[in-house]
């Protein structure tokens, strides 16, 4: 059950990340799960544990984590296409 409720909190940080970035990833709903689980990642590496969390994901810094992977692969995906 823990796996499942972090891949929720996952899908739900990248959810937030790609509506303030105001770009969507791909994959849809997948994307969102993994831009939420390699921003927790991002943000720990860079904030540590800073603020509540949920599911073993410290929501601050996974927020923070999850704009900056969804800024960097929109980014690279704009690039991509032209």
């Amino acid at each position: 059950m823990g796996f499942i409720l972090y891949l929720i909190v996952g899908g739900l940080i990248g959810w937030l990340a790609q509506i303030l970035i105001g770009r969507d990833m791909p994959l849809g709903i997948i994307g969102n799960i993994i831009a939420g689980i390699v921003g927790a990642w991002i943000g720990g590496e860079l904030l540590g544990s800073l603020g509540p969390s949920m599911a073993g994901i410290a929501i601050i810094p996974a927020l923070i984590g999850a704009v900056i992977f969804v800024f960097i692969i929109s980014f690279i995906m704009r690039s991509s296409r032209k």
